[in-house]
């Protein structure tokens, strides 16, 4: 590494426009021209992390010298965030697709970057690992619906942070990080079928990088089953509950025997479903036509303590405002919270005013009329 960090950057622009939509993921053909449809006349989402992650570099005097792919790759979102770069190529057709990626990180690893920079989720990871193989250092800025990997930062901002301490020569561990992913057309069919691909080189700095997501549905049984008898028996009358993904939410369904989206978000009322794996404009829609009250039930993502902005992208800052902070419920068994060790939650809701706004201590429902006080960050 010279006296300038040399950054490739690598944007996939449809990660994480299925999460709104209740897609569980952007890959898939049909999947990926209706997003396309959808983001015309649009900034994407991964654009906007990645000028979040920008902004973060241009408010403070570092030397970058960054290379890209051109178009919604790359280059735009670079051009737009006021930096320079050698554009290397660009997408074949309007639509990019994994063999763009993969290409685009072939030609950033030859042009020999120091750090490749990608954004997108656990599938775009996949293919960046399988274009430049474990000995590139990489590091990814969390843009899809699933990032199960332990490759990403825990927010665009953490990536930035990350950058401008290895741009200042500080000292940051280089660690091989999983990559995994899950079949998409079996988790829209609320089946988890995760697997690991293997390990990309990841510069490490606690604070900065998530952990790899961890499973555990068996050993939680029991919390699960008596964190849901007192959400159920705490429910008001006329309350709506937005019910997020998780085996610790599915049992709340299964304790009032309705049917669950284990990867969805459910609304019930009354004990009656209203919506099943409700969309962020179902969900909007739904609150708007309603004069009634409002709560939502989420838990926590084992191993990485994400509250919002991972897997549950339906509860958009929009619907979070409109529910109300004050009417959040989080539940998680202890063992979960215990699994963090002392790692605070996280918010990454791609709105950051909001996430600042939720910040601070709460309370985590961990069994039946148990609770513990947890800091959130």
């Amino acid at each position: 590494m010279g006296k300038t960090l040399h950054v490739g950057l690598l944007v996939n622009p449809l990660a994480g426009l299925g999460g709104g939509l209740a897609l569980k993921g952007s890959d898939g053909e049909a999947v990926r021209e209706i997003a396309d449809s959808l983001q015309k006349g649009q900034t994407s989402r991964a654009a906007q992390r990645c000028r979040r992650s920008l902004d973060r570099i241009r408010s403070v005097k570092v030397s970058l010298q960054f290379s890209c792919w051109g178009g919604s790759m790359g280059e735009d979102v670079l051009r737009e965030a006021g930096f320079d770069a050698s554009v290397l190529g660009s997408p074949s057709d309007g639509l990019s697709d994994a063999g763009d990626t993969r290409d685009a990180a072939v030609s950033l690893q030859a042009a020999n970057v120091d750090l490749l920079v990608f954004v997108g989720g656990d599938g775009t990871a996949r293919d960046i690992l399988d274009a430049v193989g474990s000995d590139t250092p990489v590091l990814g800025i969390p843009a899809g619906v699933k990032m199960h990997s332990g490759v990403f930062a825990v927010s665009p901002e953490a990536a930035g942070d990350l950058m401008v301490v290895l741009s200042r020569g500080g000292l940051v561990d280089l660690k091989r990080r999983d990559v995994r992913d899950i079949d998409e057309e079996a988790f829209r069919l609320d089946t988890v079928r995760s697997r690991f691909y293997g390990e990309l080189l990841v510069p490490c700095e606690g604070s900065f990088l998530q952990q790899t997501k961890l499973g555990g549905r068996e050993d939680q049984q029991l919390a699960a089953a008596e964190i849901a008898a007192w959400q159920v028996e705490k429910m008001e009358p006329d309350r709506t509950y937005l019910v997020g993904p998780g085996s610790t939410t599915a049992a709340i369904m299964e304790e009032l025997r309705l049917p669950c989206t284990l990867l969805g978000v459910d609304v019930v009322r009354d004990g009656e479903l209203l919506l099943a794996d409700a969309d962020e404009a179902s969900l909007l829609s739904l609150i708007e036509s309603s004069n009634g009250p409002f709560s939502m039930i989420v838990t926590v993502i084992g191993g990485q303590g994400h509250l919002f902005g991972r897997g549950n992208q339906q509860i958009s800052p929009a619907v979070i405002r409109a529910v109300g902070s004050d009417n959040i419920n989080i539940v998680a068994s202890k063992s979960k919270i215990a699994g963090l060790a002392s790692r605070p939650l996280l918010l990454d809701t791609n709105d950051p005013l909001l996430d600042r706004t939720l910040r601070g201590l709460i309370r985590v429902n961990t069994g039946y009329d148990d609770y513990v006080i947890y800091r959130v960050e």
